[in-house]
């Protein structure tokens, strides 16, 4: 009797759990799920405002001297010591001295030469007296003033045919020419500055035997200097001379100012490039500095620059409206390193400023808010 009555109670026991678990399953399948907050990301935007965008053309190159003389000796003797030290970084003005060479043994040779010449037509004197007269007087004169130390003067102008054939019969003309032509190599023997400027390489020492063709050194003048640059040929019709050009050093920390100087007139056959050179001054400058120059090449109307990472692979920029991101296409007129000039963008569009990662069209955003409260303008 007992033992009924517990299985009794344990049944009815079971009955009731079995109900309360049921409601409360249904109480927990009609509960609400939790609403996942959406994040909604703060970005920084622009108001698009087209205006005329000029082209920059970035191109970098090494300078060298405006003007540098390559010196080479034309004559063979013996280096001798100068008021100055022929090495390198050693500074000349213009007309002096850069390479003295002995030219004693040739000097002595073109003293013997204008002493024959001397000879030669004091020997004819006597008979210009009997015979001409009239142009004895102008070839004495032509003796008066003749100096052996001095540069041999020019002949006198011979003026009948008569004179011509005598004077040329005596070998005077041929002597005189052989006269001149060795004082002109005897100049050889010495090489002046022909500018103020600065030796950059010296291959040669006080001392050293010179041989002809031998080159000596360079020399240039360090206070104008130009920069050779390649430029796509899409630009050979609009890039002029006189041009103004930024050029910047390796580091970013200078500027210059420069100038378009010469533009070749054919293209690079290989490259597809024109070549232009830039004149630069500056006293900072020297010859082998790398520089990065940008060329102003054109402009183009109704257009705006953005950073070249806000245009999509498909020719698309994305654009805010009613704080989602969309997509519109857009025109891309010229590419630089960091930048692109678009068309086709509407005045008062808002567009991104910087990329969003992982941004796509629908995509919820908020708009950045400058102090003023009010959207910077791209052009």
């Amino acid at each position: 009797m007992l033992r009924k009555i517990i299985l009794s109670v344990l049944g009815v026991a079971l009955i009731i759990g079995a109900i309360i678990f049921a409601n409360y399953l249904i109480d927990n399948k009609n509960k609400p799920k939790p609403v996942i907050p959406k994040v909604v990301k703060t970005v920084l935007v622009d108001t698009v405002k087209n205006s005329s965008i000029p082209i920059v053309i970035s191109a970098n190159g090494n300078l060298t001297a405006l003007q540098r003389v390559e010196l080479y000796s034309e004559v063979q003797g013996l280096f001798q010591t100068g008021s100055k030290l022929f090495k390198s970084g050693q500074k000349f003005n213009k007309g002096e001295t850069l390479i003295r060479l002995d030219a004693s043994e040739y000097y002595a040779s073109v003293q013997s030469a204008k002493s024959d010449l001397y000879n030669s037509i004091a020997a004819i004197m006597p008979d210009l007296r009997l015979d001409f007269p009239d142009v004895f007087q102008k070839w004495q004169t032509y003796l008066n003033n003749f100096d052996l130390n001095k540069t041999t003067p020019t002949l006198p102008e011979i003026s009948g045919e008569k004179e011509n054939y005598f004077i040329t019969g005596r070998g005077i003309v041929s002597t005189y020419y052989n006269v001149r032509n060795l004082e002109q190599r005897l100049t050889k023997y010495r090489i002046i500055a022909p500018f103020s400027g600065i030796l950059t390489e010296a291959l040669v020492t006080e001392g050293t035997l010179v041989r002809n063709g031998q080159k000596l050194g360079e020399f240039i003048n360090p206070s104008v200097y130009e920069m050779e640059v390649a430029v796509s040929k899409s630009f050979a019709d609009i890039l002029k001379e006189g041009e103004a050009v930024t050029l910047t050093n390796l580091d970013r920390t200078k500027t210059y100012k420069g100038k378009v100087s010469r533009v070749n007139g054919s293209i690079d056959a290989t490259t597809q490039t024109i070549t232009a050179y830039i004149e630069v001054k500056h006293e900072d400058l020297k010859e082998g500095m790398y520089l990065e120059a940008n060329l102003n090449a054109d402009k183009v109307d109704n257009a705006i620059e953005i950073d070249r990472n806000l245009l999509l692979d498909t020719e698309e920029i994305y654009v805010i409206k009613d704080s989602l991101l969309d997509v519109i296409p857009v025109k891309p007129v010229h590419f630089s390193n960091t930048s692109v000039v678009l068309r086709a963008v509407p005045d008062g569009t808002i567009i991104l400023r910087k990329p969003v990662p992982g941004a796509y069209a629908g995509m919820h955003v908020k708009s950045a808010v400058n102090s003023d409260n009010t959207s910077d303008s791209v052009q």
